[in-house]
């Protein structure tokens, strides 16, 4: 079979007018980024605003597995097999980083006969989003070194600024850096930091914005440090949100591309799915539900951290109600779960299976306490046994929930056929009662000990020293009441990634409580979370080359 990027590039694409006329747009709700891209106009959502919003359709996972999952897959594959049934319908999805492009990973946009394209573009800067969010998030670290070489009115405490510098870019040399060296005329000197562009604040908080007005608002709420008596400092206290607003003015409008089938994609954002949300943008779902009849969307990671940040906070801010929610998973990733060596995924083991499926179980059973109806998506592949795949499909429907073997990265849309009709049956009979899990009013601890419980199985949680002096810190400014985002690893429904299926008996550590007030959420780190990535021993980047005619190669 072809590479990834041999089969995009053999791909048939439409103009981006003639895909943007399939929904609904007119050519004065589009501006054209070449032939094959485009970004949508907001004034959609106002034109649109009488209309009736179509079915939203989540795509998550079990906690992920060396094994793979294939969510972005399958999340393509879905959209395209409703294209295939003259269904009208969008997918939205989050934009690639250079980082992980260029690091371990690779180039993604889905994979095999379900992508996105043009998938270089998408890959390697696309429409210049994650530039715009990087100059955006630098020109506020610039206000603060200034207004500290200018007198420092505010009396910023220079041990405290907590809004660091970031690049669309895995750069380990740049995690821990001293800046304003080289005397008076620089500065003053101090510690400082890079993280990467999709750990901005600025990138959450162009995802959670319901309008650009919004996103100035939001943007004026972000802390970038504490003064000298221990008061916060606000970005609107430097007075350049609305330069910052500025520079997002482009940027806050969702981009429109296509499959490999041709069905409409929206592809807008990328927050850190642990330290942020992991969501593609509101907006960008909004325009999607104002324009089809079925939106197709993901959230990173496993159920326990997408699914829940999908629900508690994107839902919440953007009033969304999912009618369903896929959850994707493989024989060999529930084998894996179960114990499996990764050398030994390809021998069936039903005895190992019927561990690891427990980890399933747990999720499905974490979708149905918000209220929303389950669809199980069994991504194949040629080394599972039919046993093994008989065993899945009877322990759902033990569960009663319908479970689909879904072939899309091998067949495409036909591969998915089976699952679109699944998906579309639950729709159709069984009424999403969404509610979130928590009162965003409630105590820090209060809302997180509600998520430990309820959705990673654990018996409570327990905070250093540090953590509970930030959130005494938090309650003390009144930067208390809002929802929480947890940063744990995606590997465990715990907080420990060697324990896997279906752990019981144990507590989360909070180790760190710090706010994104202007993104409008609190991150519980219950570990250390790299916000800047270091490149592999052999980076994607080495396999990658341009050719005399401008053919790429290596992406992925």
């Amino acid at each position: 079979m072809k590479s990834d990027i041999e089969i995009a590039q053999s791909a048939k694409m439409e103009p981006i007018c003639k895909i943007a006329e399939k929904i609904g747009l007119r050519e004065d709700d589009i501006d054209l980024y070449g032939k094959y891209k485009c970004k949508v106009s907001l004034d959609v959502l106002k034109n649109q605003k009488e209309s009736s919003d179509g079915k939203l359709i989540l795509v998550t996972a079990i906690n992920p597995t060396p094994a793979g999952e294939g969510k972005s897959t399958v999340t393509v594959g879905l959209g395209d097999a409703l294209h295939k049934k003259n269904k009208n319908v969008i997918i939205a999805l989050r934009e690639p980083s250079l980082g992980p492009v260029f690091g371990i990973k690779g180039g993604a946009a889905g994979g095999g006969f379900a992508q996105v394209v043009p998938m270089e573009d998408i890959n390697l800067h696309f429409t210049g989003d994650m530039h715009a969010i990087t100059s955006a998030n630098n020109l506020l670290c610039a206000a603060i070194d200034n207004h500290l070489h200018q007198g420092n009115l505010l009396r910023i405490d220079q041990r405290r600024i907590v809004f660091k510098r970031v690049m669309d870019m895995n750069d380990r040399a740049l995690r821990e850096i001293v800046v304003g060296l080289g005397g008076k005329i620089n500065g003053f000197p101090r510690e400082d930091g890079f993280m990467i562009t999709v750990a901005s604040e600025i990138m959450a908080i162009l995802c959670l914005s319901n309008s650009l007005m919004d996103l100035k608002e939001r943007i004026s709420k972000v802390l970038v440090a504490y003064d000298l008596d221990g008061n916060p400092v606000y970005c609107k206290d430097l007075n350049v949100q609305g330069a910052i607003a500025l520079l997002m003015k482009d940027a806050i409008r969702p981009n429109l591309v296509q499959t490999l089938e041709n069905t409409p994609a929206i592809i807008h954002g990328g927050p850190f799915a642990n330290i942020a949300h992991g969501c593609n943008s509101i907006l960008a779902t909004k325009i999607a539900l104002k324009l089809s009849d079925y939106t197709i969307t993901e959230a990173g990671f496993g159920a326990d951290l997408g699914a829940e940040k999908f629900f508690d906070i994107k839902c919440r801010y953007g009033k969304l109600k999912p009618a369903c929610t896929v959850i994707v998973a493989t024989v060999r990733a529930l084998k894996h779960h179960g114990g499996v060596k990764k050398e030994d995924l390809n021998v069936p083991n039903v005895e190992a299976l019927s561990i690891g499926i427990e980890n399933l179980g747990k999720q499905i059973e974490n979708i149905k306490k918000y209220g929303v109806p389950v669809v199980v998506a069994i991504n194949k592949f040629v080394t599972d046994s039919s046993e093994e795949l008989k065993f899945i499909e009877e322990y759902c429907d033990k569960l009663g929930v319908k479970a689909s073997l879904t072939e899309v990265w091998e067949k495409g849309s036909e591969g998915g056929l089976d699952l679109a009709s699944k998906v579309l049956n639950t729709i159709e009979n069984e009424e999403s009662k969404f509610k979130v899990l928590y009162d965003e009013k409630l105590m820090i601890k209060e809302k997180l000990d509600i998520i430990a419980r309820e959705i990673y199985g654990a018996e409570g949680v327990t905070y250093v020293a540090t953590a509970e002096k930030q959130i005494a810190e938090l309650e003390k400014f009144k930067l208390d009441k809002l929802p929480i985002c947890v940063a744990k690893t995606q590997y465990s429904l715990s907080d420990n990634p060697a324990l896997l299926a279906r752990p019981s008996g144990f507590k989360i550590t909070v180790r760190e409580v710090k706010v994104s007030n202007g993104a409008g959420f609190i991150v519980v780190l219950t570990g250390n979370v790299m916000t800047m990535p270091g490149l592999p021993k052999k980076p994607a980047a080495e396999r990658m080359d341009i050719n005399e005619d401008g053919s790429i190669v290596g992406l992925f």
